[in-house]
């Protein structure tokens, strides 16, 4: 007896690649956007290009809009004046007082930095946070920093202006 040749399975094809229908995610090929459901007619097909320039469209006017928004916010506070009171000695640093002055038409915080006087480039720097001043106000507040050692040094503070 001659043995009779077994067929052979042939082997899976791959799968095509595909992507979601963009209307209702059901898989088409790479080269289509939306499926024969969600296109019964077989209208043209909005382009890679399209779709992408949109996108840079909206994140470009959404940058725009938060831009206009925070320099909207942030009109009329400041510019602010600060200067340094005095200066005391503490166990974990120096206790600084520091007079603000808000120049500005609308309240506000801002931050400041607190340099060495004599070495105010080479120096160590504090930054701090000043808490709110309302419009046309001054206000006065302590805070310690450690940046400086516990011995009393000149200070200069210089406040951001908006």
């Amino acid at each position: 007896m001659t043995p009779t040749p077994t067929a052979k399975a042939a082997p899976p094809r791959p799968a095509d690649k595909t992507h979601p229908c963009v209307r209702c995610g059901r898989p088409v090929p790479l080269d289509v956007a939306m499926c024969e459901y969600c296109n019964p007619l077989g209208l043209s097909q909005p382009a890679t290009t399209q779709v992408h320039g949109t996108v840079v469209v909206v994140v470009a006017l959404a940058i725009v809009g938060l831009a206009v928004l925070g320099r909207v916010a942030l009109s009329g506070v400041g510019p602010f004046k600060a200067e340094v009171s005095s200066v005391t000695p503490d166990v974990s640093g120096l206790v600084v007082t520091i007079s603000v002055h808000n120049e500005g038409t609308k309240g506000g915080a801002t931050s400041c930095r607190i340099l060495d006087a004599v070495r105010a480039e080479s120096g160590p720097t504090a930054v701090i946070q000043t808490p709110r001043v309302e419009a046309g106000q001054s206000r006065e507040f302590s805070t310690t920093i450690r940046q400086f050692g516990n011995k009393p040094v000149q200070l200069t503070i210089q406040c951001d202006a908006f």
